[in-house]
This record gives structure tokens, C-alpha cells and sequence, in this order.
């Protein structure tokens, strides 16, 4: 039996971070977390493409065209939906969710979703926090695991395919 399973290491890696302006101080924060743990797995700065849109609305599509470009190996969305009085926050969660999940289906490049939905900023902030428990951080340790992974898929249908020796 073959077993696959992605590696922390992303010192060959290319990442994307498309994060939301709207909510900055929770963004800020998971921005922060993020960049941090790409650095602590050997990701170079000049490995690492900043997007910054206006709201998690936004997300998809820049992490659309980012994913196009062909210059990155995965792409961390960042941002936070807090709830609020109105029907709001169901369509924002809603939307930055399946669109992020499309766009990696539709380009085959991991994309992250690194969106916080909480009932309030509290909670929102006690998950941007820097610690551990930074969805940030999170989000870039699963896009290094995913890079690892989708080149092991890769070079293993290689090898079958006999393409390499």
C-alpha cells in the first residue's frame, strides 16, 4: 500500500495570501500568524505574494487570478466574518466558502480557507491571537502540507506514466 501524506517543509515554496481589509484588527493579526509560520517552515520572503482586498466578498476572485498566474504552489485566504443583527453574515460565510473551495477545484492549486466566522469579535480575536491557536498560522501550515502532498501525487503518476526513471 502506498501511503501519501504531506510535509512541513516550505523552503521550495510559492504562497499567495489574499487577506480581507474589512474586520483588520482580527485580519492584521491572522496576516501576522500566517507569515510567521511560513517563515518558521523555511518559506522565503520573496516566496510570498500579499493580496489585500477589500472585504471576504473579495476573496474568491483574487484568489481566483492568483491561482491562474501559475507564480504560486497555494493560496491562504484570510479574513473574518463576525456575526451580526441581519441575514449578513449567512451570505458573506456562504459565498467566501464556496467560492474558495471552487477556485481550488477549478485550478487544482490548494486554496486555504483561512476565513473566521464567529458569533463575536471576541471569538474572533481569541483565534487571531498569537499563539498556536492562530487560524493564520494554521492555514499556512495546511497550504505547505497540500504543496507537499499534491508534488508527491504528482511525482509518483510520473514515475507511472514513465516520464521519469
Amino acid at each position: 500500500m502506498k501511503v501519501f501524506e504531506g510535509h512541513l517543509d516550505g523552503k521550495d515554496c510559492s504562497i499567495g495570501i489574499v487577506v480581507s481589509k474589512f474586520n483588520e484588527p482580527v485580519t492584521s493579526r491572522l496576516q501576522a500568524g500566517a507569515e510567521e509560520a511560513l517563515r518558521q517552515l523555511g518559506t522565503a520572503d520573496d516566496h510570498i505574494q500579499l493580496i489585500r482586498v477589500p472585504g471576504a466578498f473579495e476573496l474568491p476572485l483574487a484568489a481566483k487570478v492568483l491561482a491562474q498566474s501559475q507564480q504560486v504552489d497555494a493560496v491562504i485566504c484570510l479574513g473574518a466574518v463576525i456575526r451580526g443583527e441581519t441575514a449578513h453574515f449567512e451570505y458573506i460565510s456562504d459565498y467566501a466558502s464556496r467560492g474558495i473551495g471552487s477556485v481550488a477545484l477549478e485550478t487544482g492549486i490548494p486554496v486555504i480557507f483561512g476565513v473566521l466566522t464567529t458569533n463575536t469579535v471576541e471569538q474572533a480575536m481569541e483565534r487571531s491571537e498569537a499563539s498556536e491557536r492562530n487560524k493564520g498560522a494554521e492555514a499556512a501550515r495546511t497550504a505547505i502540507e497540500m504543496i507537499s502532498l499534491l508534488k508527491q501525487f504528482q511525482k509518483a503518476n510520473a514515475r507511472q506514466s514513465g516520464f521519469l526513471r
